[in-house]
């Protein structure tokens, strides 16, 4: 995965830098985490997917400080199913079998030759041009022919879009759309420079409605100058990247996202690592790694269900002229407290007199929030400790813990709930 163009060498590879890593490690967990919630069936005998790296770049590189060889997405992908193969078959009586085809697109000459030597290398070489394709070719060239195959395929059209970009305009909004609508069972992994993009559109202001049209966010800025949101924003970069963001994702399509800000050594977001879906599940899984990881990943926004602001707030702002901070979660052990305390007063609002399945409230209210599914429990765990929910089965069996609460379960508000109040 790069984050910018190398010169591709198999024998002389391109240094690596250390958050890089950190995205190998949330793409390996995650396909591998994926790859077992698609094979639960235990008479399923052929599982159907096909992987796509969008720019794929050489496949290998040398860490930074060590040189150590590193390998890149590519690799990651075939390794990943590889090793769930591994896992899940020995524990079925007949193996199910793995039918992935693998998409490895860039439109460097070097980088696919490089690839190519990289795969030969690592024992893969026979599949080239069998399961494994590498492209020459820009991403954009090739989407339409990638999504037909993926259509003829199967009819569940298992796929997953890894699209690492070099910036923020080689995957417009529109294309993104596409893919999603085109195959519902697809998800997409995107990469996003936003802070090059706010860097080209604070110094070229005459230029950054037009770029924002050609990205797909037109309406980002909310008819508001860069000078305006300057002038009178605290932290103007964040607050466009709100902006930008929720634009962004609803234009795309995509029912169910995540937003992960990267951590580097030169900033507090220089880039972000977008997940987009149309199933809950997907998303949560993606959100459960990030919680286990807590490598070099960020959020900014609210804990509970305010996660993603998208303009100015007065409420957060004490005089009303400037916005105030967005708070910086980061995964730990702090943060998942905090986000536990926040969506316990979040959830008490939101049922007030009324009822919800526990899937509902979560699958309504998810994208607002950093918290996964197993978080959310946590904290409706503690208000049924503390009397201010009940959550009954479709039996009519109370649940007492986290652990024994299920999607169709209906939570409402306990008949003693202090929620005029509600203070912890």
């Amino acid at each position: 995965m790069a984050k910018k163009k190398y010169e591709w060498s198999f024998d002389c590879p391109p240094p690596l830098e250390q958050h890089s890593l950190a995205k190998h490690d949330i793409l390996k967990a995650y396909l591998i985490r994926y790859i077992q919630t698609l094979v639960s069936h235990p008479s399923q005998e052929e599982l159907k997917l096909t992987l796509i790296d969008g720019f794929s770049g050489g496949g290998v590189y040398s860490h930074n400080d060590s040189k150590e060889i590193i390998y890149g997405s590519p690799l990651i992908m075939l390794d990943a199913m590889a090793e769930a193969s591994v896992s899940i078959n020995r524990k079925r009586r007949k193996p199910i079998k793995f039918n992935i085809h693998y998409f490895f697109i860039d439109n460097d000459k070097n980088a696919c030759i490089c690839l190519k030597e990289t795969l030969k290398s690592k024992g893969y070489g026979h599949l080239i041009g069998e399961s494994i394709f590498v492209l020459e070719s820009s991403f954009q060239d090739k989407a339409d022919t990638i999504i037909e195959f993926i259509n003829k395929k199967s009819r569940a059209r298992h796929a997953i879009f890894l699209l690492d970009q070099y910036g923020y305009k080689e995957v417009p909004v529109p294309l993104i759309k596409k893919i999603l609508y085109s195959s519902l069972k697809s998800e997409i992994i995107l990469n996003f420079n936003v802070d090059s993009l706010l860097t080209y559109i604070s110094d070229k202001k005459d230029l950054a409605q037009t770029l924002l049209n050609a990205i797909g966010t037109p309406h980002a800025l909310k008819g508001r100058t860069i000078e305006d949101i300057k002038s009178s924003t605290k932290d103007w970069r964040l607050y466009i990247q709100s902006c930008l963001y929720r634009d962004l994702v609803l234009n795309c399509g995509a029912s169910y996202y995540t937003r992960f800000f990267i951590r580097s050594p030169e900033g507090h977001g220089d880039y972000w690592l977008v997940h987009l879906s149309q199933h809950p599940k997907a998303r949560d899984v993606m959100t459960e790694i990030h919680w286990e990881k807590n490598n070099h990943f960020i959020h900014y926004g609210g804990a509970g269900l305010d996660m993603f602001m998208t303009g100015y707030l007065p409420q957060l702002d004490n005089n009303y002229t400037k916005q105030a901070e967005f708070d910086a979660l980061y995964f730990d052990e702090t943060a998942k407290e905090k986000s536990i305390e926040e969506l316990k007063r979040d959830i008490v609002r939101i049922i007030n007199n009324d009822s919800v399945t526990f899937e509902k409230l979560f699958i309504v209210t998810c994208n607002n929030s950093p918290a996964s599914a197993k978080i959310y429990k946590e904290a409706i765990a503690k208000l049924i400790e503390y009397k201010e929910i009940e959550v009954v089965s479709e039996q009519g069996r109370k649940r007492l813990s986290a652990n024994s609460i299920k999607a169709s379960d209906i939570i409402t508000k306990h008949r003693q709930s202090s929620i005029l109040i509600f203070t912890f």
